[in-house]
């Protein structure tokens, strides 16, 4: 098989032993906007494996824009009712014939499985641009780079920031990490297509720079559930509350009907996403090397996930009210605003 060296540039972290704030319009670049579908994206043929919400969207947005996309799902009928493009049979078949393969899935072992399971991208990667874009950890980024080198592929990590309303309107805010420089130029035309691309630096830095974030999504998300308590509790009018925190904290304003009104449907984050990204980030954290620091703050964040997530795992991250709840049942959500 065709063997890539790993350059000097290639990067590891010594930590390393082996779904997100929306991002309004500002942070959108020009490549990011509606280009149209003509110009040189009409020859680049990209695949999208994972079709989920997340990658439903990519797949979506590389269309509109003139990118030529082919789909793979593990649940098949999920990609077909896409009716976006080629339904591919495996990872190594949408990777065949594919210039760009995107991977967007759950966590480390559905990334593992897409890319070294039976038929998976690995068996037809030489000569690829690799993006995988979920969020997975550093562990199985290292593992990535090291399968990436010896088949002759160029891997781009590329967690993002922000969720579907994001891709769709081109605004994400992309952490990109690559070995070298033109590895990332090679994929700039996809990415910029669905938002911002903010190099990082080396393979493995994105992964870890990506799990801080949620971390934070996560604790100012509880943070901001125990204040809106509070301040009902002593009278206070519950949308004045919420209007004073998103002054704080705009991100917010998204989740309006979660943390005012107890709706949390349709889902933006998962709670049991959110809890995988605070698990993976507090391993990394107790991993760090010479740290005597510990992650008091991030540890307790995660008890109150775990405890929503365990009843009401699909609901939106918003659902972290139900924490402080005291007159609404958990399983009983809103479905109108009276």
């Amino acid at each position: 098989m065709p063997r890539r060296d790993s350059p000097p540039g290639t990067t590891f972290p010594a930590l390393v032993d082996e779904r997100d704030f929306d991002v309004g319009p500002e942070s959108r670049t020009r490549s990011g906007g509606d280009e149209g579908t003509g110009g040189p994206q009409a020859e680049t043929r990209v695949a999208v494996l994972g079709t989920g919400r997340m990658g439903a969207a990519i797949a979506q947005r590389l269309k509109a824009g003139g990118f030529q996309v082919s789909v793979w799902d593990r649940t098949k009928a999920k990609a077909e009712a896409l009716n976006i493009g080629r339904v591919a049979d495996s990872p190594a078949d949408a990777t065949r014939k594919a210039d760009v393969v995107i991977s967007m899935v759950t966590g480390p072992q559905a990334v593992r499985e897409v890319y070294f399971g039976p038929e998976g991208v690995f068996e037809a990667a030489a000569n690829k641009t690799i993006i995988e874009m979920s969020t997975a950890g550093p562990g199985v980024a290292l593992e990535l780079a090291h399968a990436a080198a010896l088949n002759g592929a160029r891997l781009i990590e590329a967690p993002v920031m922000g969720s579907v309303p994001a891709v769709l309107s081109g605004s994400l805010v992309i952490l990109a990490g690559a070995a070298v420089a033109e590895d990332l130029e090679a994929a700039r035309p996809v990415l910029q297509r669905l938002g911002e691309v903010h190099h990082v630096g080396g393979l493995g830095s994105a992964p870890v720079l990506k799990l801080i974030v949620n971390s934070l999504l996560a604790i100012v998300s509880a943070a901001a559930a125990e204040l809106m308590a509070a301040g009902t509790r002593l009278g206070l009018d519950r949308e004045q509350v919420f209007w004073a925190l998103t002054r704080i904290a705009p991100g917010f304003k998204v989740r309006e009907a979660g943390f005012v009104r107890n709706v949390h449907e349709p889902t933006l984050f998962a709670m049991r996403d959110m809890l995988k990204d605070l698990d993976l980030g507090l391993s990394l954290y107790g991993r760090a090397s010479g740290s005597d620091s510990t992650s008091p703050l991030t540890s307790l964040t995660r008890e109150l996930f775990a405890r929503v997530a365990s009843q009401a795992p699909g609901l939106d991250l918003s659902a972290i009210v139900n924490a402080y709840s005291t007159d609404l049942p958990l399983e009983r959500q809103q479905k109108e605003v009276a």
